[in-house]
């Protein structure tokens, strides 16, 4: 299984959690097994999302989706996100 961390800020945490949850059909359609969204505890709009994968394949799929970079432009994802993806140590 493979995990995926997603760190990023985004301009308003309740909007970015629409697009974030309207974007979820697309997550599954990759294979997605689950996800958790974290919030920054001295910032809330500072979002780290954990994302889980059957495989690191299924995850670098999702990652280069054309659909998410727009979907965190519409959430108000501001700058690059920092994308980190590690396998499970067996």
């Amino acid at each position: 299984m493979a995990t995926v961390a997603v760190r990023h800020t985004v301009e308003d945490f309740d909007s970015w959690r629409v697009g974030y949850d309207e974007h979820g059909t697309v997550r599954k359609e990759h294979g997605c097994l689950g996800a958790t969204v974290l919030r920054g505890e001295g910032n809330p709009n500072e979002v780290l999302v954990l994302t889980q994968w059957p495989s690191l394949k299924e995850a670098h799929a999702f990652a280069s989706d054309p659909s998410l970079a727009e979907a965190m432009k519409r959430a108000g994802v501001v700058g690059a996100p920092r994308i980190e993806f590690y396998d499970e140590a067996e």
